[in-house]
């Protein structure tokens, strides 16, 4: 069962919630740049990263799902939230050119439709980021973040589901290396950057970006029957001499 959106909004109140996105947030900033221009939607509950994005692309969306709930988002201005069902979102094919699934997969009873459907709304030049707890991480142990519900994953488990849904992994990084503790949340500039030179198996978070694949559909071909009909005339041998008695 998915965490509320309640209690999903109070962990992004807390220290560690603010530490756990602007951690996030940097990475996803590095993967991508700015979207100056594009068409972005987050799936899940990908709000909290998606301010970032929202000041220099052309639109961004939020789809919620509804085993979870929705609430308005921006807190100011028209709402940009959407509630829907893993696998159906409400967009047309092929609208979107960047993509950000998190706190997804990971309740999801079926993620991999859930991914079929995110590469239906995905540009063919679209990227695609997806972040989850690590299996190792002390993050996907700690219950008290939404980040320790449902099911982890490996790198290359990850890697596995992506390429399933006919997604191409095309790189990957971590982040989170701070431990799930309030009151260590102000020293996680200096975890992310010892974790990720000694300690890069214990994050607390995989970030992956996939490209969408496409394939040419190549006609069916179909048996035919070649008739020949016999010629009028049978050729003569090329280079025959006639004789008297032809």
């Amino acid at each position: 069962m998915r965490r509320d959106i309640l209690a999903l909004r109070q962990f992004y109140a807390s220290r560690l919630g603010s530490t756990a996105r602007e951690m996030t947030a940097r990475k996803i900033r590095e993967i991508w740049g700015n979207a100056r221009g594009l068409d972005v939607l987050g799936v899940g509950y990908a709000t909290p990263y998606l301010a970032d994005l929202r000041r220099d692309a052309l639109r961004v969306v939020a789809a919620m799902p509804a085993s979870q709930g929705v609430e308005p988002w921006p807190a100011a201005g028209p709402n940009l939230s959407a509630l829907s069902e893993d696998d159906a979102l409400p967009f047309r094919n092929a609208l979107f050119d960047r993509i950000l699934v998190v706190h997804a997969l990971e309740e999801s009873a079926d993620p991999l439709a859930l991914l079929r459907d995110v590469w239906r709304v995905m540009a063919p030049s679209g990227r695609l980021v997806v972040a989850v707890a690590a299996r190792n991480g002390l993050w996907a142990n700690s219950e008290s973040t939404p980040f320790g519900h449902g099911r982890p994953y490996s790198r290359q488990q990850l890697a596995e589901l992506l390429r399933a849904a006919d997604l191409e992994p095309v790189g990957w990084t971590r982040a989170l290396y701070v431990p799930p503790i309030g009151w260590m949340a102000g020293w996680s500039e200096g975890f992310e950057q010892v974790g990720s030179r000694f300690w890069p198996g214990f994050s607390g978070l995989i970030l992956m970006e996939a490209v969408k694949q496409t394939f040419a559909v190549r006609p069916r071909l179909q048996p035919a029957t070649l008739r020949l009909s016999r010629p009028a005339l049978t050729p003569q041998s090329i280079g025959r001499q006639s004789s008297p008695a032809d």
